[in-house]
């Protein structure tokens, strides 16, 4: 039996891990935690902490996991270069640390790897993502990731490449850049498509999720398979084995 203490339990996404969660008849839920509620009371009695909390928060929380050698599933977005530095030396225990626990999206990542090295440099490439009008963050973790994976590819620094919509008389797009746009709106899970456009053609990948539960699903899924793991840092594609 895996004792899981969810964070960020009254979220959107913490309220869907716990209906989710009874769906395994192998997990336990021993812990529901969100803002003052006390982590540090229950951690003793899990094996795995599932984490959607908040960007300001999930540092303390893996360093907590650290001191009392929990395993750690990351599933919350928008963290500073300070914050995720905090994280990643929390090298200890076994974490799975992702944007996206749908194996859709995880299926959109490999592909849109995929798609950027057979297609080349002659595309330019943008990024358009949509959440609900309560997303805190932008652009999402998600798009984030397929903008890493697309300059990987291509070798660039992202920060130098990365254009966030455009305005005015901003010139002719540049053969480098990667665009990046953000939609907001109404109740939207999450839309994201990827866009390879040379002169011609168009090729578009797009994921739409219309539920939570995809998220949910995989989370659990990795908390499951992150407990039997060396300690390391260990993304949603290390537990599908896309890597």
């Amino acid at each position: 039996m895996a004792k899981v203490i969810i964070t960020g339990s009254k979220g959107r996404m913490g309220q869907m891990l716990i209906s989710c969660a009874q769906r395994f008849p192998e997990i336990q839920v021993v812990g529901q935690i969100d803002l003052g509620d006390d982590v540090t009371q229950v951690i003793t009695q899990a094996d795995v902490v599932i984490d959607f909390s908040l960007h300001t928060a999930t540092a303390s929380i893996a360093a907590l996991c650290a001191r009392h050698q929990k395993a750690l599933v990351i599933g919350t977005t928008g963290f500073s270069e300070a914050e995720e530095h905090s994280i990643r030396s929390q090298t200890s225990v076994p974490m799975v640390w992702s944007a996206n626990y749908s194996t859709g999206v995880n299926t959109l990542f490999w592909l849109t790897r995929k798609a950027a090295e057979i297609l080349g440099p002659g595309y330019d490439l943008e990024i358009v993502e949509m959440h609900h009008r309560f997303k805190q963050d932008a652009p999402s973790g998600t798009a984030d990731t397929l903008a890493k994976i697309l300059a990987q590819v291509r070798q660039q620094q992202l920060k130098e490449v990365i254009r966030h919509g455009r305005q005015g008389i901003t010139g002719a797009r540049t053969t480098t850049e990667i665009g990046m746009h953000s939609l907001r709106g109404g109740d939207v899970v999450g839309d994201h498509t990827v866009v390879f456009a040379s002169p011609g053609e168009r090729v578009e990948l797009t994921h739409k999720a219309s539920s939570r539960e995809t998220f949910a699903m995989g989370a659990l899924r990795a908390a499951l398979w992150v407990m039997k793991q060396p300690a390391g840092i260990y993304t949603m594609q290390d537990v599908l084995g896309l890597k």
